[in-house]
C-alpha cells in the first residue's frame, strides 16, 4: 500500500480505509476500550453483559465499529449456542447509532429483553455465534477469545 493511500485512510477516506487490512481496524477498536469484547465481526466489536432490573432481565450490548442503524422497528439478536437457539427482540423499537469522534466508528447501544430461564444460558462458553439484524443489515459475531492472541 502506498504512502498516499495510508495518509487518506488516516484522515478517514472510506475508499482508502477499505484498502487497509480489516484486522487492523478491528484490533484498534479492541485496544481503545478497556473491557474485554464479548464477540467480534469483520469491522465491529460487540461488548455485552446480562443485567437484571426489577425481576426483568436484559442482555445489554454495545456495538463499536462500522455498524450504523437508525430505525423505528427495533433490532433482533439470534444467539446460537450449544444445543439452543434464542431469538431476542430489542427492548426499544426506536434505535439510532451515535457517530464517535474517532474516524469511521459508530457506537450502537441496544438492550434485548430476555426471559429469566434463558438468561442462565448466556455464557461465553455456551455460545457459538450471535446474529444481529437491524433493518436490512445482518452482522454475524463470533465469540472473542483473548487467549488466541496471547499464543
Amino acid at each position: 500500500m502506498n504512502f498516499i493511500t495510508k495518509l487518506k485512510a488516516a484522515f478517514g477516506n472510506p475508499r482508502a480505509m477499505e484498502k487497509t487490512h480489516v484486522d487492523d481496524h478491528t484490533e484498534a477498536i479492541i485496544n481503545d476500550i478497556e473491557h474485554e469484547p464479548f464477540a467480534i465481526a469483520d469491522d465491529n466489536v460487540l461488548y455485552a453483559g446480562l443485567n437484571e432490573l426489577g425481576g426483568y432481565y436484559f442482555f445489554q450490548t454495545v456495538i463499536v465499529g462500522t455498524f450504523h442503524t437508525k430505525t423505528k422497528k427495533g433490532a433482533q439478536l439470534k444467539i446460537i449456542g450449544d444445543g439452543f437457539e434464542l431469538d431476542l427482540n430489542s427492548d426499544m423499537l426506536e434505535l439510532e447509532s451515535d457517530h464517535s469522534n474517532v474516524s469511521n466508528r459508530n457506537i450502537s447501544k441496544i438492550d434485548f429483553q430476555i426471559e429469566a430461564i434463558d438468561a442462565a444460558k448466556i455464557a461465553k462458553e455456551n455460545i457459538q455465534k450471535l446474529v444481529l439484524t437491524s433493518k436490512k443489515q445482518e452482522l454475524s459475531f463470533f465469540i472473542y477469545d483473548s487467549t488466541d492472541e496471547e499464543e
